[in-house]
Order: structure tokens, then sequence, then C-alpha cells
């Protein structure tokens, strides 16, 4: 048995870790729930045409916002 072994210490885990595993332990689901809301935001697709249109319609911005004097 090597001595290093003996004094180790085991390894940290956060209070933000612990809690995080342990609510996954209490709710298995929450995994497929987060799933679902990700792809709600990030799988959509995405309209071209209006995209476009959006981007035509943009109005230069003046170089200093909030200067009010011409």
């Amino acid at each position: 048995m090597s001595l290093l072994h003996f004094f180790r210490r085991p390894d940290y885990r956060s209070d933000a870790t612990q809690f995080i595993e342990q609510l996954k332990a209490d709710r298995p689901h929450l995994d497929a729930a987060q799933q679902e809301g990700r792809a709600l935001l990030w799988n959509a697709s995405v309209d071209r045409h209006g995209l476009k249109e959006l981007n035509a319609g943009r109005v230069a911005q003046k170089p200093y916002v909030y200067q009010t004097k011409a």
C-alpha cells in the first residue's frame, strides 16, 4: 500500500455540483425536459425570406447614439 494513497483526500465537489447531482437523482426526467426546452430555442427553423426583409428594413445607426443635436 502506498503511503500517498493513505493521505489522499476525497475529490472536492462544490455545493452547486452536489445540489445538481441530488436534483437529477430526485427528478430523473429533468434531463429530457431540459433537452426539449433547448430544442424549442435552438432547433427552430429559420424563415430566410422574413430574415431578408428584416435586414433590408434596418436603418444605419449613428456613430454616437446619445448625441441629440445634429
